[in-house]
């Protein structure tokens, strides 16, 4: 393995947030640092740091996001680091944002969910109209987090007969659609905005209202064969956007069209997008990069939420809980953490240059 790739990951939080500083700082870019006010797992600070690479009034922008679900950041973060250490993006009118670790406590409590257990990708909806329902959620949500873990052979008959019955797809839009019922459940997306979410609105304030042409990409694992990086579409418009998605990215998944390994979501980041960059043309891309089998990564999710929902008295399995939701995000091995870093600098360079087009 390449010492460029290996390099650029990390084993905390912590290191993962030093390398991106110092990255930028090695580059003579400022930091925009906006500090949650609650301590990490180490008791280190936790902060949403952002970098602008390039002029601020360049009309090209391309946004690298990591760190929407927590524990997933280590990727994002790796992909963020390296990409710095290219140097300057050289296109004219051209500069890149870097928004490092949106969900800070996540990141570093390896949780995906934010400090009020939100899934942050469920939390950009409009919370002043009725909240979005979902009915097949409400159904298994005690099957899904029972009193007692590991579950009773009763418990997981029944959620495999639901499973049966209702189809994988069915099953998966049912889990992880979003449900604002359950705050103490899975893909649970809050009763307001959270820190993270205003944050992010606040970014996107400063950096992005000068753009006329957009190209995002947010980064997350979990989904998918092994270290392959599935490029989702994530705008509304599935014409023109889609197809110049398709020029710039190649093979192009869609959640609507059912295309894609993962399903439609109610309140995903790239809203905030919409709603505060609305003076430029989009074409947004969620790189999502797999890890596991499904059930695996199903597993050790229920077992994190499990954790937070009931607790555990036996401080040796609350820390296997956590460690094997790091594990199932987050494999550190030569061979993932290669292909990661060689498909995420593929995709940036793809998206800077489509961006050229116009």
């Amino acid at each position: 393995m390449q010492p460029e790739a290996r390099h650029l990951f990390s084993r905390t939080y912590a290191e993962a947030r030093q390398k991106f500083l110092q990255a930028a700082a090695s580059r003579g870019l400022s930091v925009d640092s906006h500090e949650l006010p609650l301590a990490g797992a180490d008791g280190e600070l936790l902060a949403t740091d952002v970098v602008l690479d390039g002029p601020a009034d360049a009309s090209k922008l391309v946004i690298v996001i990591s760190g929407v679900h927590g524990v997933e950041g280590y990727c994002g973060s790796a992909v963020q680091t390296g990409l710095l250490g290219l140097g300057p993006v050289t296109e004219p009118d051209t500069a890149v944002l870097y928004v490092h670790a949106v969900n800070p406590h996540g990141f570093s409590h390896s949780r995906r969910e934010t400090q009020e257990n939100v899934d942050l990708n469920r939390n950009f909806i409009d919370f002043s109209a009725a909240m979005p329902v979902n009915g097949p959620y409400a159904a298994i949500h005690e099957l899904l987090l029972p009193r007692q873990w590991p579950p009773t052979d009763d418990n997981e008959l029944a959620l495999f007969e639901v499973r049966r019955e209702w189809g994988p797809k069915g099953f998966q839009r049912a889990v992880a659609l979003g449900q604002y019922e359950f705050d103490d459940g899975m893909h649970f997306g809050g009763r307001g905005p959270t820190w993270s979410n205003a944050t992010f609105h606040k970014i996107l304030q400063r950096y992005g209202r000068h753009c006329q042409h957009l190209g995002s990409i947010d980064i997350h694992t979990g989904l998918g064969p092994y270290s392959v990086g599935e490029r989702i579409f994530a705008c509304l418009d599935e014409g023109v956007s889609l197809e110049r998605a398709r020029r710039w990215w190649g093979d192009v998944t869609s959640v609507h069209a059912g295309t894609s390994n993962s399903i439609p979501m109610t309140g995903p980041i790239q809203f905030a997008l919409f709603d505060e960059c609305s003076q430029a043309v989009q074409t947004n891309l969620c790189l999502e990069f797999g890890t596991y089998p499904t059930s695996q990564v199903i597993g050790a999710s229920r077992a994190e939420h499990w954790l937070h929902r009931h607790g555990s008295s036996d401080p040796l399995q609350a820390a296997a809980i956590r460690q094997s939701l790091k594990d199932a995000f987050y494999p550190q091995a030569d061979d993932w953490q290669q292909a990661i870093w060689q498909q995420g600098r593929e995709v940036f360079q793809q998206t800077v240059s489509g961006l050229q087009e116009d």
